[in-house]
């Protein structure tokens, strides 16, 4: 269930029920940091499928770039 093969079809309804038991997780919060810090890159970790991890890792690379340029202004 944590790591579905594919991420479409019968994957896609592992991928809904990992995150459901991650909701109900007391550590949903580390696991999430321990999988970007060691950079996970499959499965299901701290309710956020390997697609959404991947998009929240560039959308905070992009805010630290934005961050510099401003700062070299």
């Amino acid at each position: 269930m944590f790591f579905p093969v594919g991420n479409t079809g019968a994957a896609y309804q592992q991928i809904e029920e990992a995150k459901a038991v991650c909701r109900t997780c007391k550590v949903i919060d580390a696991c999430l940091k321990c999988a970007l810090d060691t950079n996970q890159d499959y499965g299901v970790w701290g309710g956020l499928s390997e697609d959404e991890r991947r998009a929240l890792k560039r959308r905070a690379m992009r805010a630290r770039r934005s961050q510099a340029m401003q700062m070299q202004v």
